[in-house]
């Protein structure tokens, strides 16, 4: 009898914790579930505001945000937020900085809102995703993100030949002006699922470092996907008429020549990708439809080269460090605690003027914050993000020395995301947010690439 109760003094504990641990298991699958839906509803929420339910494209624009505000609120509850000043501080930023929207600047509550939000649940939602993501859902992710791209080429290219009145090219609320934007002559810039063109660009220099990633480790991947995403990516550079998707990509097979420098055994993999690319190329070359957006890609190209400089000066000069030095340079004649949180959002514009066609304070993400928030709070907001954006670079690079490459290719498309990708623009955000939590997860173990 004694030793039945000692076996079941040792036995419960351990059924009590391996108990614990399945229900912990099942809310952690909630969380992810909810992160899911959270990448598919940045993907497809534009379709849904275009073609499926145009009717209510006002209202499914938030259609993200109860997630996010559930998947933070949920992750609070279980302890899974981290203590850190880039968040603690960001949120705190948030606080109150629509405080003063409301009593000190435009006096607009749902506006303000409107902007605290980005801070207080899509910013926080990186560092959910970091805690509740594991690396292979990472890579599970990026082979989602691989088998969508290739229709999402499709319909580009669709977009691309089709005229602007045409059923594909419908814009937000079934707008018969059709969605796509100032491209070259008769062809406008694709938005393909999206509400936007912008989000094309971000999605395919989003799935650029998961084809490399796939390419020097061909083994986790069906091989036919891998190469009809490599096909989308390559295909997408011409049709999306965007320099900086070219910009994108080529960074990030800079990082990708950076690692195979440092392991000489991915040269091989790297070569046969180069191959490959070049016989897709040829091919493509063939079809009068990328003859099409070639020559527009580079009349585009040549044309903003004579306004604004090459693609290092116009994309990196201009908009990244000159958006840095223009925000400071500009924030002498604003109030020094800011015009209102939300005010530089198309949506502030829209409730404050009853027009979302105009940009309030600035275009551009740094003197967004900075006339918002005044160049105090606003500053500290963008220093934040560099310091988290920097964080992360120095992680991925030391893991890069342990012969892990994946947070190094996804640093590629991230760094300039995190630091300054736009927050006021819904798709912008939705994909900061997936790409900063992607990195903090492949942070998590050490994987050494075969």
């Amino acid at each position: 009898m004694k030793k039945i109760r000692r076996a079941f003094a040792v036995t419960r504990p351990n059924q009590l914790n391996q108990q614990k641990n399945i229900a912990n298991l099942d809310e952690n699958h909630s969380l992810k579930q909810g992160i899911w839906a959270y990448f598919l509803l940045l993907i497809f929420e534009g379709a849904l505001r275009k073609w499926i339910l145009p009717d209510l494209s006002s209202a499914l624009l938030f259609i993200r945000d109860p997630i996010a505000m559930w998947l933070v609120y949920s992750a609070w509850q279980k302890n899974l937020l981290p203590s850190s000043i880039y968040l603690s501080g960001m949120m705190l930023l948030g606080v109150i900085s629509a405080f003063f929207a409301v009593f000190v600047g435009h006096g607009n509550i749902l506006v303000a809102m409107y902007g605290a939000r980005i801070f207080l649940f899509h910013y926080p939602l990186i560092f959910v995703i970091g805690r509740v993501f594991t690396r292979e859902d990472v890579v599970k992710m990026g082979k989602a993100t691989l088998l969508i791209a290739i229709p999402m080429a499709i319909l580009i290219g669709i977009q691309f030949r089709s005229p602007q009145a045409a059923w594909v090219n419908r814009g937000i609320g079934g707008d018969l002006k059709g969605a796509g934007f100032g491209g070259v002559g008769d062809f406008f810039r694709p938005p393909g699922t999206f509400s936007f063109t912008l989000g094309t660009t971000l999605f395919f220099g989003f799935l650029a470092p998961f084809v490399f990633y796939f390419w020097l480790n061909p083994n986790k991947i069906n091989k036919t996907v891998l190469y009809g995403a490599s096909v989308a990516m390559l295909a997408s550079i011409p049709f999306s008429i965007s320099r900086t998707l070219l910009f994108y990509i080529v960074l990030t097979m800079a990082f990708t020549v950076l690692a195979t420098a440092r392991k000489p055994k991915y040269a091989g993999k790297i070569v046969g990708a180069i191959v490959v690319g070049l016989i897709v190329l040829a091919g493509l070359s063939q079809t009068s439809a990328f003859k099409s957006a070639t020559g527009a890609f580079t009349d585009r190209f040549n044309t903003a080269n004579e306004v604004e400089g090459g693609l290092v000066k116009g994309v990196i000069g201009d908009r990244f460090f000159g958006g840095l030095i223009s925000a400071f340079t500009n924030s002498s004649t604003q109030p020094i605690l800011g015009y209102g949180l939300g005010m530089g959002t198309n949506v502030g514009a829209q409730l404050l003027t009853g027009s979302n066609k105009v940009f309030l304070i600035s275009e551009l993400e740094w003197g967004r914050l900075i006339g918002e928030m005044g160049p105090i709070l606003g500053s500290l907001a963008i220093l934040l993000r560099l310091g988290l954006a920097f964080k992360l670079a120095l992680a991925s690079y030391r893991k890069l020395e342990l012969g892990d490459v994946l947070p190094w290719l996804l640093l590629s498309f991230g760094f300039i995301v995190l630091a300054q990708g736009g927050w006021g623009q819904p798709t912008s955000l939705g994909f900061c947010v997936m790409i900063g939590g992607l990195m903090i997860s492949s942070l998590q173990s050490t994987e050494l690439e075969s």
